[in-house]
């Protein structure tokens, strides 16, 4: 059974920082791409940030580009999202996904592609 669980969501300051992490279990080692997705209220879920099954590819949005970084660690199964100068506009529920299909260089900002995802975890950045 996979399963995909985020954490590291709280609330935070303009300006502040915040790493979400992403725990996959159930799936075999570098067999799978990670994408980091938000959705804000009455919005439309967005991909923000991806990272490849052997990390070599990494793709973000523009609006995050400079501020958040993607990282794993395949030896735990662990995908890392730190999100720097965080904004008000950040403020959303995060949802970290799994995608079995990629090749192995390459992942996707859409949501389509992903195959398990998690609960999600909400970060407010607010003074």
């Amino acid at each position: 059974q996979v399963q995909v669980v985020e954490s590291g969501g709280d609330l935070v300051q303009p300006g502040g920082s915040l790493t979400l992490v992403c725990v996959v279990s159930g799936l075999s080692l570098n067999t799978y791409a990670v994408g980091w997705f938000r959705q804000a209220p009455g919005k439309e879920r967005e991909g923000i940030s991806c990272i490849s099954k052997t990390t070599d590819g990494t793709h973000y949005r523009n609006s995050v580009k400079g501020r958040f970084t993607i990282s794993r660690d395949n030896g735990n199964n662990t995908t890392f999202l730190q999100m720097n100068s965080l904004k008000p506009d950040d403020t959303a529920v995060y949802y970290c996904a799994a995608d079995l299909r990629a090749e192995s260089w390459y992942c996707d900002l859409r949501d389509m592609e992903y195959d398990f995802w998690g609960q999600g975890s909400q970060v407010t950045v607010s003074s």
